[in-house]
């Protein structure tokens, strides 16, 4: 017997946050894939968290877009294609090559935003290219540019492992980057490092802190602001480096003191304990090796821009930044919002990280050929969208993002849409919220997915890896830059896009980045430049700068730091302190909108779902979208946790589960990011938010919306397991989780027992259920129904409704539900709602599947530490990103023992 040949294992990389994990990928000839982390990735070193770890979970052809469509209509990619092109050269002969933009993604490829920027700024001449990274990290990108003359991010991870202090800015790391948290806390282990977290959310990465401080929304400018003057004021001004390599202190100093002039003034800003600044200011100044991370708490403001300078003028006054373990650090969010910068992704950019200079307009013209290239800056995200709504923009392409969720005020956007001469939606999925918009004319182009690509992403320490192909693209689904590549050579312009490989768009992204750069430039891949077919498909992760080297016998060498020479990209190579504004959200409370909106991720779900909200693991942790209110609020309103309340302010509503908790502080609110229409009725963070622009990057201000809240009372409440999704009717509250075996759903309705047992009836008859049989238990004059549907001995759905105050759990009938062909007592129990088997509880460890009741058992029967825990059931055990909840039952424990 010939023994079949295993699958060969793919090096590639994750394809969720900026972290940029390597992943070793084994096909299993089914089209899936088991997944483990890369220990020879730098990123790394083999650990992954719950989303990586489950990423083999999410890669089924359930709801992806397999086949090009016009209109709703299946089309060839001729026909596709053709429509594209007829339309973008009709748009632009009507209303001139500005009336076209492109809405890109940081889930991109290099390559495929390479081929997008070129085409659009070089040949169509549109400037109006922005991406969802500006909805990241563009705050971050200004914060650069203005200090250092460039969009140069100084340090690397390494600097993480060997700082002794670590400031976490507006970043729940421990949830949102949990790999790099770990590293930081193998820091603490081994260093004794420090950890200060700077959040208006008590979050699971402030439980892990050495020091909290919890400031109000929008005033952190005035917490940096004083740290500068109380750097300056008590002698930790390193006078050598501020005098030989900056200038501006003196008007950035003038301007702090007005902010903050000393711990009392900030105190009474921020609300944060004088004794706690004190403690901040003390341990700042008095440790060498200090990391300040921020991210988008930082980022996502209206002012965010001035708090990365805050930020980076107390590291530049203390000359701490381009040494080992210190310095400020922008902790990017997408896989490829880096790379999206390299290539000019954002619209006040060119590629290479060059602008609008008239000297680098005409030198990325000359590489290019190009002689339509824009001179000028075009709209940015906000604005791009907002003329939309004006009319201005009549052709819109949007590729790998979901802008319908994500872009403020969204239910604007969603009717602007309806205006469009042109709207293309390049997605791998058939049912985002962005995919089932529509304008005039609506093409939907079927993309690869992750596993599928081939090209490189760029990590938030500027290392350069490689996403590899491992899996047969499905359908006709094709690589974005192929299709654009397509298009550009339809529009005439055939010898700039004769890209036939990744490779080959890689070399000349690399060229340009050399192209008359001679050390001028931070962004140099000189070395690559022409690195051949085989050294692309098999070069390790790299970090650039990589000049080119004279001498065949210099390897590509990269740079892990930047500016500890103390030199910088602007003109006199000094980096520059700046004066900033005094702090100040964009928009007030008021009495009919008196509490404040943050919004921000959960732990195991990433972006708008359509990739993790597959996996049943990541969607047991939190399986419906909620608002979390201090207990104070919840009181005082008639908010109980578990129920339902109307959110809504002045753009926009949605209904959420209240989760009461003190992580909030009274007056605020929080709800995640991720639930678009795909899997909640009504729970679209975008569809609520103003989203007032940065001044000076344009990101949005997406963290503090003036906001009511108010109990909404249904009937009754429930949930429906079901084999594949089926439709519920209109009216009805739902939030959609993967399980194992199918679909969960838990509902809400002001429908009767009898209204859901017809409507159950219904589903057999129609195309959801069709000829199945019915097993049910109904008790009408108590408003009480369960049911199970089968087809022959197979179990495809099963529901259970109550009234409202008696919710009916769901746990047990999910572990009921996994087995497609269930006993006697175990059909008995669906029908009575006692568990015939005992569940695990909610998911509290996502990576090995680990239940609350498994820890909660595991704490009572011992285990006394994380670590003991971990020995017996391994919760904890892998990212470590559920350690502060475990933590939390721990001390539980101990105060019930008390």
């Amino acid at each position: 017997m010939i023994e079949p040949v295993a699958a060969p294992t793919v090096r590639t990389t994750c394809p969720y946050c900026g972290v940029g994990c390597g992943v070793l990928a084994t096909p299993d000839d089914q089209g899936g894939a088991a997944i483990a982390g890369d220990t020879e990735h730098p990123a790394n070193y083999g650990r992954l968290c719950s989303k990586g770890s489950a990423l083999g979970e999410t890669l089924s052809l359930e709801n992806r877009l397999l086949h090009p469509h016009v209109d709703g209509a299946r089309v060839s990619w001729d026909a596709a294609l053709d429509t594209v092109t007829e339309k973008l050269r009709a748009v632009a002969e009507e209303h001139g090559p500005d009336a076209i933009a492109f809405y890109l993604s940081g889930q991109l490829l290099t390559e495929d935003y390479y081929v997008a920027n070129k085409l659009a700024k070089g040949f169509i001449g549109t400037p109006h290219v922005d991406t969802n990274s500006r909805l990241c990290m563009s705050s971050a990108v200004a914060a650069h540019r203005r200090a250092f003359g460039s969009d140069t991010v100084p340090g690397c991870y390494e600097d993480l492992d060997e700082a002794d202090l670590i400031v976490l800015v507006g970043s729940n790391t421990a949830w949102c980057h949990p790999i790099l948290f770990r590293r930081m806390a193998d820091a603490k282990a081994r260093r004794g490092t420090k950890f200060v977290v700077i959040d208006p959310r008590r979050t699971q990465t402030a439980e892990e802190s050495d020091l909290f401080l919890g400031l109000r929304p929008g005033t952190d400018v005035a917490l940096f602001s004083g740290l500068l003057v109380y750097l300056s004021d008590n002698g930790f001004r390193d006078r050598a480096f501020v005098e030989a390599h900056t200038a501006g202190l003196d008007a950035a100093l003038d301007r702090a003191r007005q902010i903050a002039p000393d711990t009392a003034a900030v105190a009474a800003t921020t609300g944060v304990p004088e004794a706690d600044i004190a403690a901040f200011y003390a341990l700042f100044a008095g440790t060498r090796r200090v990391v300040t991370a921020f991210s988008q708490g930082v980022n996502q403001s209206a002012q965010g821009t001035d708090k990365g300078n805050g930020i980076i003028n107390c590291h530049l006054i203390t000359g701490r930044i381009g040494q080992t373990g210190m310095g400020p650090f922008s902790l990017t969010g997408q896989p490829n919002a880096m790379g999206g910068r390299e290539v000019g992704g954002l619209a006040n950019m060119l590629a290479a990280h060059m602008h609008f200079a008239p000297e680098e307009v005409d030198r990325v013209r000359r590489y290019w050929g190009a002689p339509r290239i824009i001179t000028g800056e075009g709209m940015k995200a906000v604005a791009l969208f907002e003329a939309v709504s004006r009319g201005k923009i009549k052709a819109l392409w949007v590729m790998g993002t979901n802008p319908l969720v994500s872009m403020p005020r969204a239910d604007v956007i969603r009717e602007a849409l309806k205006g469009l001469d042109l709207y293309v939606v390049s997605e791998a999925v058939s049912d985002s919220d962005t995919a089932r918009g529509a304008g005039q004319t609506t093409v939907l182009l079927p993309a690869q997915g992750w596993g599928e690509k081939d090209g490189t992403v760029t990590n938030s320490e500027r290392r350069i890896s490689r996403q590899r192909r491992f899996l047969t693209s499905p359908g006709e689904a094709r690589p974005d830059w192929a299709v654009l590549a397509e298009v550009g050579r339809r529009l005439g312009h055939g010898r700039a896009f004769a890209f036939e490989s990744a490779a080959a768009i890689f070399r000349e992204h690399a060229g340009l980045s050399a192209y008359e750069n001679n050390g001028t430039r931070d962004f140099d891949l000189g070395a690559l430049t022409d690195i051949s077919d085989a050294a692309y498909d098999s070069t390790l992760p790299v970090q650039w700068p990589i000049p080119k080297r004279s001498g065949p016998r210099n390897a590509p060498q990269g740079k892990a730091r930047l500016f500890g020479d103390g030199r910088f990209y602007t003109f006199d190579q000094r980096a520059r302190f700046v004066a900033v504004q005094p702090p100040a959200l964009a928009l007030a409370v008021s009495e009919a909108y008196p509490w404040v909106l943050n919004t921000g991720r959960v732990r195991d779900h990433w972006h708008t779902m359509t990739r993790t909200g597959k996996s049943q693991r990541l969607s047991a942790h939190r399986a419906v979208p909620f608002v979390e209110v201090h207990p104070d609020d919840a009181a005082a309103h008639g908010l109980v946790d578990g129920g339902i309340a109307r959110l809504t302010t002045a753009h926009g509503e949605a209904e959420l589960e209240v989760t009461v908790t003190d992580t909030v502080v009274p007056g605020s609110l929080f709800m995640p990011m991720h639930w678009g229409g795909a899997f909640a009725s009504k729970a679209r963070v975008g569809a609520l938010v103003r989203g007032m622009p940065d001044p000076v990057s344009g990101q949005p201000e997406l963290k503090a919306t003036p906001a009511a809240i108010a109990p909404l009372a249904y009937r009754a409440r429930g949930f429906l397991l079901s084999r594949a999704q089926v439709p519920l009717p209109a009216g009805w509250w739902w939030a959609r989780a993967a399980i194992t075996g199918g679909w969960g759903v838990q509902f809400a309705t002001q429908d009767g027992s009898r209204a859901v047992a017809l409507m159950m009836r219904g589903l057999i008859q129609s195309e959801a259920l069709p000829g199945c049989d019915l097993a049910e238990y109904a008790d009408h004059a108590r408003d009480r129904y369960r049911c199970a549907v089968y087809d022959g001995t197979r179990l495809v759905a099963s529901l259970a409704y109550a009234p409202a105050g008696a919710r009916p759990d769901w746990e047990a009938a999910k572990a009921l539900f996994a087995a497609e062909e269930p006993e006697t007592p175990e059909r008995l129990a669906l029908l009575s709602g006692r568990a015939a088997t005992a569940s695990a509880g909610p998911v509290v460890c996502a990576c090995h599947g680990v239940g609350a009741d498994v820890i909660a058992a595991t704490i009572a029967g011992g285990a006394g530490s994380v670590e003991a825990v971990g020995a017996v059931c391994k919760a904890g055990t892998n990212c470590g990103s559920c350690i502060p909840e475990i933590r939390k039952m721990l001390a539980g424990q101990t105060a019930r023992a008390a």
